[in-house]
């Protein structure tokens, strides 16, 4: 319904059919009413630069109304009428704006530009209207006031400290839009995440960092520009072209850049030209700088194609735009050409037909660069790959470039240059740019002769490097596996002296290898480190498909009259030299990766390990067995295999960020498969697009050990933890061993103490063969095993406390896993029986473990054994007692004669004491019997003499006396003298 009114003097009438549709709008042009009603009558009458137009919202039939709104309240008074609007799903065209007083769609003028439905941001001089820039510190008490997001004029940069700043942009649109911005993100210790769902209606877009400060290096920031965001209903201005760009044309939908030697100011229509004797521009430029004097960066030399003689000459040239003078004091001058050289060689794989350039040889052919290709002898097979070691042109598959999302002086421009024995890195546009490097594999396909195996390694990479700095300067290697995410493998930092890198490809899959090289991460106007140079001498890549040969090698045959037909030998099987017949690997040894001829292709396993079917790989099956002291301890760690994980920590960073250190292990794996997984979670819109599209983690390491960096929820603003910076420390299983070191891998006895049970450790070792810029070798590990029946049966995973972080040097790491399941397994020399009393004829005998008890599993406690027994009979225990008795009663006895034996020989003593010298013996005084004597009845006499008698008869003879007494046999009732 349409709104009425009238107005008498200083008052309005108004009335307002009060749909439900109507609420909003009538409540809007009411106060418009109210507001005019109170102006007064000597305010001026509004003229168009006084007020501006804007639409109500839309109700449910789609109508809405246009109304003015005064640029200054109550500066005047007039203003137009609310009139009806357009349709709410109208829409300009690109290059159109709507003009809101005709309410008609019309062309932008020439120097502006419009996207019709749509908004760009495109200029950072400062942060647009509508954007706002949010700190927050989670819980840790860090002063973010400062953190923000910070405009540098091209582009916008994220905070480089540890606080979570957002950036926010609300939008309504009226239909399902998009957004789409350029970023560069270069560094995993910054976390950056993007948040939107575009639908109709209102929307809040987040762009969101957070640093992670885990060492002492500074944090590369996120860097943001042109953001554009389309399904607004319509744009009621033009934008203006931003420095460096321009519109020559009305009604153009963006901007152009200026081409080189020419500059622009914002809203420009054309460029102007630099002086091009003194000046110089690169694209886009906002001004023109005085050209520097010349030296050796600013030129390059080329060979001309090989004559007839296998000759070339040198011709040099200046890089193309020139942006030096040589008639200024310092400058370097062109060198002369036409020197003529001897023809550079070709790669290994390619040939020349006497010309300056090189092709590669035809399939089932081969050259070493020099020669012409050559057809493989009967027998062999060309080995595939590349091996770039002459740069005297870029390779058909390499390509370079140069990078930097806030200096667009970088695009188009080439960022590495061939220097026949290497190709080194370029010029650039500043010293911040990325200097990049890029080498394409469609895919691997292994030798013939190696089809059907199940080996890890479908090939390698192997390039010889060397960088040269005098700044903080930073060569990156990065991998893309089929066009999904681009992953830093590893980087190097300052000068480094001629070495080589190896990275294994254990996936089969097209590949993108990529070498970034940054002088410095600080942006400057003036160039200061143009001859910081990283070189790379040479790029072997084994097994590449469409690759070429540069030599040929034996493969196996069906049978001597089968002529040169290959064929793939068995899985676990090397080539006989002599006879090209495929033979199977030994016992407990593996077939190498990278060559498959003769018996010394076959490998030994190490100890405790055992190789799998295919011969591809050794592994432990979780058992061990030591022999020590005569007895043999068998070890099943199969409740250790599934794995187990320790979160280490926490740990803070200088500005109090707490994080974690998260270490997943798969002891044993099922069949030597690498269990462990670490996820990298960190994301952006490429990888979470990826992640919903592919169902896979982008992002994810695969192997016996890993580990992540864990930021918890609660600290940073995040609504999940947040795992980020996985790497694996264990690829390969070395062996197990009770000794403390194995391939060139110690540990310490005193790391985690020694065992007080008596029973020795049981380690199990690991190495990463990735070499990285501090271990060549790449890195290792060691789990080591201990007994305890106290611990549970998979926990008590511990790191040294020397080493908190599970390494003491960074390159080998050290876990101790204490539990019932590292015990050895029971045996009968574990146990003893305990015999029990017999009873009732029968014998019990209980078994029972020593104590402490030092196994697991094994044998089983025997249960209880019964036996018969023989109880002792009732005769054998009467003769028993009755010859008991009788001992004791002779023992009696004898103590009863013993004694008067001894008062009889009293008697005679005194007897013969009293006797003359003459042997007499005296008279008796009375035969009665005196007081205290025995009856004569109780005397009993003996007939041989006693000792005492026997000593007194010597001592008499030896006095001259020659009688002596003799007792008598006793007569009944006389004395018998002799």
């Amino acid at each position: 319904m349409e709104p009425r009114g009238q107005s008498k003097g200083h008052f309005v009438f108004f009335t307002c059919y009060t749909t439900v549709s109507a609420v909003i709008r009538c409540a809007l042009i009411l106060s418009l009413l109210l507001w005019a009603s109170e102006a007064k009558e000597d305010l001026p009458e509004c003229e168009e630069t006084d007020y501006y137009f804007e639409y109500t919202e839309c109700d449910s039939t789609g109508s809405r109304w246009r109304v003015a709104i005064p640029r200054s309240q109550g500066a005047c008074t007039g203003l137009p009428d609310p009139v009806s609007g357009t349709d709410c799903s109208f829409s300009c065209n690109a290059g159109e704006f709507l003009e809101m007083s005709g309410q008609q769609c019309t062309q932008c003028a020439a120097g502006t530009y419009s996207l019709g439905s749509g908004i760009r941001f495109d200029e950072w001089d400062e942060i647009p209207a509508g954007f706002t820039s949010l700190a927050t510190a989670g819980e840790e008490a860090l002063s973010c006031n400062s953190s923000t997001w910070v405009p540098q004029g091209t582009h916008l940069q994220s905070n480089q400290d540890e606080c979570t700043v957002s950036l926010i942009y609300a939008v309504h649109l009226k239909k399902q839009g998009s957004v789409s911005f350029e970023y560069q993100y270069v560094d995993s210790n910054i976390f950056f995440e993007f948040f939107v769902d575009l639908k109709s209606g209102p929307n809040i877009l987040y762009w969101r960092t957070t640093g992670v400060l885990l060492g002492a290096k500074i944090i590369k920031p996120v860097l943001l520009k042109n953001i554009q965001i389309k399904g607004v209903a319509y744009t009621s201005e033009c934008f203006q072209c931003r420095p460096g760009t321009f519109s020559k044309t009305p009604g153009s939908p963006s901007c152009e850049l200026c081409a080189r030697d020419t500059y622009s100011g914002k809203g420009a229509s054309s460029c102007t030209h630099c002086n091009k004797e003194t000046q110089f521009s690169s694209e886009g430029a906002t001004e023109c700088k005085e050209k520097p004097a010349c030296s050796e960066k600013d030129y390059f030399q080329i060979h001309t194609p090989c004559d007839s003689e296998g000759k070339t000459q040198i011709i040099y040239k200046w890089i193309v735009p020139k942006i030096c003078v040589e008639d200024v004091p310092g400058a370097v001058v062109l060198p002369p050409s036409g020197e003529r050289q001897s023809c550079p060689p070709c790669n290994p794989g390619f040939y020349n037909n006497d010309t300056a350039s090189c092709s590669p040889c035809p399939t089932g052919t081969y050259s070493n660069g020099m020669n012409a290709c050559q057809k493989c002898p009967a027998g062999t097979e060309p080995t595939l790959g590349y091996e770039f070691k002459w740069w005297n042109t870029l390779p058909s598959n390499v390509k370079t470039s140069c990078f930097n999302v806030g200096n667009s002086k970088c695009d188009g421009m080439n960022g590495w240059e061939v220097a026949g024995d290497h190709i080194r890195s370029g010029a650039g546009g500043s010293d911040n740019d990325y200097l990049i490097l890029n080498l394409r594999i469609p895919g691997f396909k292994l030798p013939t002769s190696m089809e059907g195996t199940t080996g890890r390694e479908f090939g390698h990479i192997t390039f010889v490097f060397e960088t040269v700095c005098t700044a903080d300067c930073e060569l990156h290697f990065m991998v893309d596996m089929n066009r999904k995410s681009t992953t830093v493998v590893e980087s190097w930092e300052g000068s480094k002296e001629k070495q080589s890198y190896t990275h294994i490809m254990t996936k089969n899959a097209s590949v993108s290898y990529t070498w970034a090289f940054q002088r410095t991460n600080r942006a400057q106007d003036v160039r200061q480190h143009v001859n910081d140079i990283a070189k790379i001498y040479s790029i072997t890549v084994t097994n590449a498909q469409n690759g070429v040969a540069s030599s040929c090698h034996p493969c196996a045959l069906v049978s001597q009259a089968s002529g040169s037909s290959c064929v793939p030998c068995p899985a676990g099987h090397y080539i006989e030299k002599d006879t090209n017949q495929c033979r199977e690997c030994p016992v407990d040894t593996y077939l190498s990766r990278h060559q498959i001829y003769g018996t010394e292709a076959c490998l030994p396993c190490g100890p405790g390990s055992r190789s799998n079917k295919e011969h591809s790989l050794c592994f432990s099956d979780c058992t061990f067995a030591h022999a020590t002291h005569n007895r043999t301890l068998t070890y099943d760690f199969g409740q250790l295999g599934p794995g187990g994980s320790i979160m280490n920590g926490p740990s803070f960073t200088s500005k109090g960020t707490k994080y974690f250190h998260f270490f997943n292990i798969s002891l044993c794996g099922p069949e030597g498969e690498r269990a462990a997984i670490c996820n990298d979670n960190v994301t952006d819109l490429s990888s979470k697009n990826l992640l919903r599209e592919s169902g896979e983690f982008v992002n994810n390491v695969e192997t016996f050990i890993c580990m992540s960096t864990i930021i918890p929820p609660d600290g940073r603003g995040f609504r999940t933890a947040v795992s980020s910076q996985s790497i694996s420390l264990a690829d390969i299983f070395l062996g197990a061993t009770v000794e403390n070191t194995l391939s060139g891998i110690s540990v310490s006895p005193d790391l985690f103490g020694e065992t007080s049970k008596g029973l020795p450790d049981v380690n199990f070792f690991y190495r990463s063969p990735q070499a990285t810029s501090s271990w060549e070798n790449g890195r290792s590990a060691v789990i080591k095993l201990r007994c305890n029946p106290e611990k549970p049966a998979r926990e008590e995973l511990t790191v040294p406390s020397k080493c908190p972080a599970g390494t003491c040097d960074g390159g080998t790491f050290y876990f101790l896993w204490e539990s019932a399941s590292a015990c050895p397994q029971c045996t009968e020399a574990d146990y003893h029986g305990i015999e029990g009393v017999c009873k009732g004829g029968v014998q019990d005998t209980h078994y029972v473990w020593n104590e402490p008890r030092l196994c697991t599993r094994g044998v089983s406690l025997p249960r209880k054994r019964s036996s018969p027994c023989e109880a002792i009979d009732l005769w054998l225990k009467l003769g028993l007692g009755t010859g008991a008795f009788t001992a004791v009663l002779l023992i009696s006895v004898s103590c009863y004669f013993w004694k008067k034996n001894k008062k009889l020989e009293f008697k005679y003593s005194r007897l013969v004491m009293s006797a003359n010298k003459e042997c007499e013996l005296p008279a008796a005084d009375s035969c009665a019997i005196m007081e205290g004597e025995d009856n004569e009845e109780d005397v009993v006499y003996s007939n041989k003499p006693s000792l005492l008698g026997k000593l007194r008869s010597i001592a008499a003879k030896g006095n001259g006396e020659s009688c002596e007494s003799v007792q008598l046999k006793p007569k009944p009732e006389r004395w018998v003298w002799g």
